[in-house]
């Protein structure tokens, strides 16, 4: 079990290191090319989010690894879990419903390393 967790930890942080950077880093207009929810947004709206996918990719892999604040990592994973449901929200109220399902995914795999790391 510990292998398989430590997978998901690593696959999944790296996942929303990488997209919280392109956040962070990228224009607002380059990125709504392909995130059509950053229109919506205000810029500083994009950035908070992109800065909070940094910070609960770190928290999956860093306290773990290290064995420093190992508590961070399963409060790490529920963080992550609670912007996969507020990432729904918002694809349901603009009504696109294809955007659901790597939504559902991701939650689903952050909420199974939470439960196993808790």
């Amino acid at each position: 079990m510990n292998v398989l967790l430590w997978v998901l930890q690593i696959v999944l942080g790296a996942a929303f290191l990488l997209a919280g950077l392109m956040k962070v880093s990228q224009p607002t207009e380059k990125l709504a090319k392909n995130m059509t929810w950053v229109n919506r947004y205000s810029t500083g709206t994009v950035r908070f989010v992109g800065t909070t996918e940094i910070l609960g990719g770190l928290g999956l892999i860093l306290p773990w690894a290290t064995g420093i604040a190992t508590i961070l990592t399963p409060l790490a994973a529920v963080g992550i879990a609670l912007i996969m449901v507020l990432a729904i929200v918002d694809h349901v109220r603009a009504k696109e419903y294809p955007m659901i399902g790597i939504n559902v995914i991701l939650g689903a795999i952050a909420v199974v390393i939470a439960i196993g790391r808790f």
